[in-house]
């Protein structure tokens, strides 16, 4: 997929036509020209720092009188200290927990009376906050924002409590749930020493440990201007945003200089499979993960490269794996594939299938591995590169049609190290892909020896019947 907001499936044909593909481009170079011009500024964003480090970027549109206001800081799980895992999402419950001039609990309730609406997410590379409001309500929540950016209160028994519902959202999010059980076992197995190995929610036993000092270092440590992303978009002018930010958050000191140190080894190239049993399971899944380039570490163009591979084998109902296993073959009811390029990492690029009534996972498996034997075998067509990157491009533009999806995308990107610039060319570089470039990926990618394989199955009926269920957190899972 590209930047993350972009859809990837199929779009209405009408759609596509409004694109214009590359040998189309190359027999009309004026065509080209324009069509590079108008997808370079899909977004009409700008950007511009405030002498403490706050990177600012403004995506105006004026279509309706509302906006997005998106704050995003460059920490996530992944940049959590050794056995504080949890601390990153933990922190994002603590500031809304209250400063001076907002009283706990009251930071969304505000937003709500003047009409708004209003979250937060925590990733493994990122922490993100937002609001969507009318526009001409900009003003308090930018001057809200920046209160906790800077002020945020952190009493012990308000750390303490809210630790108990993250742990309690583990609990109900995670313990209960096999798919979310196998994910965890799943990325312990691909990642083994990086840290993309934590959950983000974070193991039980750390998340009990932590404390409030724990999130006062945490704050100090990565809550500044200059590890910061603000995003505007919607009804607001570059000098509207550039005049509030500079009188809501240019007085906030810019903290330290910033170094995400990360262990970015991975252990000697292995196939790694897992397969759990529990008795809340009642259809089988497989999938498949392989660690692959990025937008940050990889050769130029692989990534884009990647994105058109994971259209054609497995994006919408007329990908290979799509027509092959469930029109054609039925051996499942749902398969396809994913590629995530927006890390500060590795990205990881995978597959997944769900097997029909009369069918196993091993049926599924068998099925996508002899088509991407195919694949690597016989190459892509130029004409399957050429219309899936039709059909990437026809997605971002409907990416702009909303203000919020725009902000995600970007600031996604610049959180992971990517520039505006990167964004604002990823048409082209799609564009640029050939079939020899995507077959290069394919093989380097799905011929390593660097995956992890999970397969949820239902509790066998003799395991049910012994008369003691075990606990959720480890029912009947085995590996393999």
């Amino acid at each position: 997929m590209p930047f993350p907001a972009f859809p990837t499936g199929t779009v209405p044909r009408a759609a596509s036509a409004l694109l214009l593909t590359l040998a189309v481009a190359t027999a009309a170079p004026a065509a080209a020209r324009a069509e590079a011009a108008v997808l370079d500024q899909v977004f009409d964003a700008h950007e511009f720092t405030l002498d403490n480090g706050l990177q600012v970027v403004v995506i105006p549109d004026h279509r309706a009188p509302v906006v997005t206001q998106m704050v995003w800081y460059k920490v996530g799980a992944a940049d959590e200290p050794p056995g504080k895992s949890g601390i990153a999402h933990l922190f994002e419950h603590l500031m809304f927990k209250g400063t001076e001039e907002i009283p706990p609990g009251e930071f969304s309730k505000i937003v709500a009376r003047n009409g708004g609406s209003d979250n937060a997410f925590t990733a493994a590379d990122y922490t993100a906050y937002f609001q969507n409001i009318a526009a001409d309500r900009l003003d308090l929540v930018m001057r809200m924002e920046a209160d906790r950016m800077a002020n945020t209160r952190l009493d012990e028994q308000t750390v303490l409590t809210e630790r108990d519902v993250v742990m309690e959202e583990r609990l109900s999010r995670v313990a209960n749930e096999p798919s979310a059980l196998l994910g965890e076992r799943v990325d312990l197995a691909l990642w083994t020493v990086h840290p993309y190995r934590n959950p983000v929610i974070g193991w039980e036993h750390e998340l009990a440990t932590l404390s409030r000092d724990d999130a006062i270092a945490f704050y100090r440590q990565w809550y500044a201007p200059n590890n910061a992303v603000l995003i505007v978009a919607g009804d607001a002018t570059v000098e509207q945003v550039r005049q509030l930010a500079q009188q809501h958050y240019g007085s906030i000191p810019r903290g330290p200089d910033f170094n995400r140190e990360r262990v970015r080894d991975l252990p000697p190239p292995a196939d790694s499979r897992v397969v759990m049993q529990h008795p809340r399971v009642s259809q089988a899944s497989w999938s498949r993960q392989y660690v692959a380039p990025s937008y940050a570490l990889g050769e130029p163009g692989e990534a884009y490269a990647l994105q058109v591979l994971s259209e054609i084998l497995g994006s919408g109902s007329t990908s290979r794996l799509y027509q092959e296993l469930v029109v054609k073959g039925r051996v499942a009811v749902a398969a396809g594939s994913f590629y995530r390029a927006t890390a500060v990492d590795f990205g990881t690029f995978g597959f997944y299938g769900t097997p029909a009534a009369d069918r196993t996972p091993e049926d599924v498996e068998a099925a996508i591995d002899a088509e991407v034997e195919r694949l690597l075998t016989d190459g892509v067509t130029a004409e399957e590169v050429e219309l899936a990157k039709q059909r990437l491009k026809a997605g971002l533009v409907y990416a702009r049609d909303s203000s919020q999806s725009a902000a995600r995308t970007i600031g996604a990107a610049l959180a992971t190290g990517s520039t505006l610039d990167d964004v604002q060319a990823w048409p082209r570089r799609i564009a640029e892909v050939t079939p020899e470039q995507v077959m290069q990926v394919a093989r380097k990618v799905l011929r390593g020896s660097q995956s992890a394989t999970g397969v949820l199955l239902p509790q066998a009926p003799a395991a049910a019947a012994g008369g003691t269920v075990p606990p959720a957190t480890a029912a009947g899972d085995r590996a393999g």
